[in-house]
């Protein structure tokens, strides 16, 4: 397997690489019927594309997606969904100079080792520019899930080292880092100057929420909902780790604290984080997500050359200083993609 697919019944394959012509992809799956057009696939692009504050590069890409099939008179078709989003921007010459090395923290030596050449202009295939595929997929999703009541939407819960307090998480994308409070942005912003200065970069936590999920969605045992959230969320270049629910903390819990008690009304807390053995419960599922470092920084890095031998590098190009918040969407769509895919299983069963 290629493993540029994702999804059993939704599906999703993406294709492209940083500095190639363009990004692109397919969507297969998508019933007819569905609300769908660019621009509706724009609003979610245009909330992760390049250039956009602070903590961001200064590459300046527009875009812009084509929709090549699978829609026409502003709805879905029901065959497959083809796009592409044109690269713009690129200066592929930033590479030249580091094309003999292993740049620490990225996936340089990986890719040699399992492919025997790559492309060493801002990583290629494994650059976080891939990812502008994956929101796209994600839109048409979106559109999907809206017209069964199922909303996803994301926030910050940390931003490097400071966390936030959770007063509005869903209107997160109207502020700068997606903060869910007003009063953490300056803080923030702060700190993302600090850190720019210094020549470094800084990770982060993001919380997704998806609310109006139905019971009974999940294929146990081996497909539990939540596994397969975690794999889709683990799937994304930057993210290190993933909690459902309760998560570590539940651990670290008595089971009589840590079990959501049933009521007439329904369940009195959420520390499932709305999935039980493995199948949605009803309530919101919540998750958060562990994004380390932007591994491309202006400091001196010790690393080897292509030929094994010792040498230092500071990586030149135009970079993030924190994936967060350009990452918020694409871990959105991928809860997305996740639970559009489920529910079309579910259908099936039905």
């Amino acid at each position: 397997m290629s493993g540029n697919t994702f999804g059993r019944l939704f599906r999703l394959t993406t294709f492209g690489e940083s500095h190639g012509p363009a990004l692109g992809g397919v969507v297969d799956g998508c019933p007819p019927g569905v609300p769908l057009d660019e621009d509706r696939v724009q609003t979610g692009l245009d909330r992760r594309k390049p250039g956009q504050g602070a903590a961001s590069t200064a590459r300046k890409e527009p875009d812009r997606i084509r929709l090549l099939s699978g829609v026409f008179e502003g709805l879905t078709t029901g065959t497959p969904i083809g796009f592409v989003i044109e690269n713009t921007d690129q200066r592929s010459r930033d590479y030249s100079a580091i094309k003999d090395l292993y740049r620490p923290g990225h996936a340089d030596f990986t890719y040699q080792a399992k492919y025997g050449r790559r492309d060493y202009r801002g990583g290629g295939r494994a650059s976080a520019r891939e990812t502008a595929a994956r929101v796209a997929g994600g839109e048409v999703a979106r559109a999907l899930l809206q017209g069964v009541g199922i909303a996803v939407f994301s926030y910050t819960l940390e931003f490097g080292d400071i966390p936030c307090m959770v007063t509005d998480p869903k209107n997160a994308h109207t502020r700068p880092f997606y903060a869910p409070d007003d009063a953490i942005v300056d803080l923030w912003d702060d700190r993302v100057r600090q850190v720019k200065a210094e020549g470094d970069s800084i990770g982060g936590v993001v919380g997704v929420t998806a609310t109006g999920v139905p019971a009974g969605l999940g294929e146990p045992v081996f497909d539990k909902l939540d596994a397969r959230l975690a794999y889709a969320l683990m799937g994304i270049g930057a993210v290190k780790g993933v909690e459902i629910g309760g998560g570590l903390g539940s651990a670290r819990a008595y089971g009589s604290k840590n079990n959501d008690a049933l009521t007439p009304t329904g369940f009195e807390t959420n520390f499932a984080g709305g999935i039980l053995g493995g199948i949605s419960s009803g309530q919101d599922i919540t998750a958060r997500v562990a994004v380390k470092p932007i591994p491309s920084v202006g400091k001196e890095q010790r690393t080897v050359t292509t030929a094994g031998e010792p040498t230092t590098l500071r990586v030149p190009g135009r970079h993030d200083v924190c994936a967060i918040p350009r990452i918020n969407p694409v871990i959105e769509a991928m809860v997305l993609l996740t639970l559009a895919d489920f529910w079309l299983l579910d259908r099936r069963g039905a």
